[in-house]
């Protein structure tokens, strides 16, 4: 039995990943904190929807999907009643597994996982960490709770913040990128539609050949830029205006308020 405390954003993710993956509605529990947010879930994924206690007393695993600012007094309510063999999965933004691991006492088993909200179609990136309890067993059981719904990779805690900044926020940079793309079709006189079509399907494309091709990506973008063409003039343009720079100092501010998370 899984238990997803906490359906938020993410934690919906995760639930109808579990889902698609194969998981049966009667082996997943979850909670949530409004009657009206409760129905919604029983109607949509067929789920229980428990309190957190009992969630706490009754699952194998327990997925931990709150808000980091809502974690402190998550863990105060279920620590009581976490059994030593549960295994504890913190799915929340610069929490970490040693945080979990004092305030539910105990040698519990705890890994920490950052994923993102690709998992919504299956390809999400979630990179997972072993806290002080948590055995090859554990990291493996997590890992096979992921893998269906994207890519699985196994980091040290020390670069959990690190991996917050660049995949757990990453989809938001590309999105950003989409939509400034597509203000300048507009620019250009294209119509917005068109103009969407055209930059998803390349973003798509240019992902795929990036990630089958095993090639660098500066090797990609050379072969797409020729002497004097059109593509080094945009290029020379990104660079006058320091868009690497800012993508440097955006990725390592995301790290930064990770960090600010975690302290409290």
């Amino acid at each position: 039995m899984i238990a997803i405390l906490g359906t938020g954003k993410m934690g919906e993710a995760l639930l109808s990943g579990l889902l698609r993956a194969g998981a049966r509605p009667g082996e997943v529990l979850a909670t949530a904190r409004r009657a009206e947010r409760a129905a919604d879930l029983r109607e949509r994924y067929g789920v229980q929807v428990v309190s957190n206690v009992e969630a706490a007393k009754t699952a194998d695993t327990l997925i931990l999907a709150v808000k980091p600012q809502d974690m402190a007094s998550l863990l105060a309510e279920i620590a009581p009643h976490v059994p030593g063999d549960r295994l504890v999965v913190t799915a929340a933004a610069g929490i970490t597994t040693s945080f979990v691991e004092a305030r539910l006492g105990g040698e519990i088993p705890v890994v920490r996982v950052m994923s993102n909200t690709p998992v919504l179609v299956d390809e999400a990136m979630s990179v997972i960490s072993a806290g002080a309890h948590a055995s090859e067993a554990h990291l493996e059981l997590t890992e096979n709770l992921l893998r269906p719904v994207g890519k699985v990779l196994r980091i040290p805690e020390s670069q959990q913040d690190a991996a917050t900044a660049l995949s757990g926020s990453g989809p938001a940079y590309f999105f950003y990128l989409v939509e400034a793309m597509v203000d300048a079709g507009i620019l250009l006189g294209m119509p917005r539609a068109a103009a969407l079509d055209m930059v998803v399907q390349s973003v798509v494309g240019a992902a795929i050949m990036l990630r089958d091709s095993g090639e660098h990506p500066v090797i990609l973008r050379e072969a797409v830029t020729s002497p004097g063409g059109t593509t080094i003039s945009a290029i020379a343009e990104l660079e006058r205006h320091s868009v690497r720079a800012a993508f440097l100092a955006a990725i390592e501010a995301a790290r930064d308020r990770s960090r600010q998370l975690a302290a409290g």
